[in-house]
């Protein structure tokens, strides 16, 4: 694993640190649950039932596992893909409930092959732990902590530097933490998809955005409602913030290819939409 500590501007300055067995996770004993409101489900039968094991993945792992400073002290993990020429351009890629898998780096690999110049992390927020079961998935995504979360995505924010132009991507758990830290990064977020993520519902919980947003949820999500898209839809109009809504004739986790609930035309156009809006954004 490479340890980043400065920005990926300066890739000739990274040193190479050991890779912890597995990478420890976070003692979440004394912090709170994730409050992106999607963990409320994870014990769900249904929901977990909507969440088939993934398929195999072939990433070509041209990237690399990086380890960064966080402001907790412990320090975080993205798969990092770079371009050769310096960019101040960041996409964030956030997993969905299973961690960040063979099937997330290659999202990770599509979106630096398809988007110029820019640098892609696909950030860990389950500190090296990826789930092989529904019941460690929900585990896993009960567990996180909401101050380990923005601990790491804070760290992924400062070493990007503070003229950095941020987007940020993610399904699932991952869309509500897509949300987050466009919010979080406030003036620098230039763009934010989220796919059927948990978005939050309090005027003052979205007033530091800056980004816009492409929300991207399905009809026939029991769950990530399409009450639940509207309502953030008109929260986003009333605080005077840009989204695009788009809802699919799917159900929940419709665009992930590993997955039997893969709806191919939905997704297809859901990922044209969203590589297009990254791209115009990231001009």
């Amino acid at each position: 694993m490479l340890k980043w500590t400065l920005p990926l501007a300066f890739l000739g300055l990274l040193s190479l640190v050991a890779c912890q067995s597995g990478g420890q996770a976070a003692d979440k004993s004394q912090s709170s649950a994730d409050t992106t409101g999607i963990e409320q489900f994870a014990g769900d039968k249904q929901f977990q039932e909507a969440h088939e094991m993934p398929g195999k993945a072939a990433p070509s792992h041209e990237g690399q596992m990086i380890a960064f400073p966080a402001p907790d002290g412990q320090d975080g993990r993205a798969y990092a893909l770079m371009p050769e020429k310096a960019s101040n351009k960041y996409l964030l890629v956030i997993h969905e409930w299973w961690g960040l898998n063979g099937h997330i780096k290659q999202e990770a690999e599509r979106f630096f092959d398809d988007l110029e110049g820019v640098n892609v992390l696909a950030l860990d927020l389950y500190d090296g732990q990826v789930a092989d079961t529904r019941e460690k998935a929900g585990e896993l995504m009960q567990g996180v902590s909401e101050e380990r979360a923005r601990a790491i995505i804070q760290g992924a924010l400062d070493q990007a530097g503070p003229d950095a132009r941020i987007a940020t991507i993610g399904w699932c758990f991952g869309g509500g933490w897509s949300l987050k830290a466009a919010i979080m990064a406030e003036a620098r977020g230039e763009a934010c998809v989220m796919y059927y993520g948990m978005p939050v519902t309090e005027a003052e919980a979205i007033e530091p955005l800056q980004a816009p947003i492409l929300g991207i949820f399905a009809r026939q999500d029991e769950w990530i409602t399409p009450e639940v898209a509207r309502s953030f839809e008109s929260l986003a109009r009333e605080t005077g913030k840009t989204m695009q809504l788009q809802l699919y004739d799917a159900d929940h986790a419709f665009a992930n290819p590993s997955s039997p609930r893969y709806v191919q035309q939905a997704a297809r156009e859901a990922n044209q939409a969203a590589l297009a809006f990254l791209q115009a954004n990231l001009k």
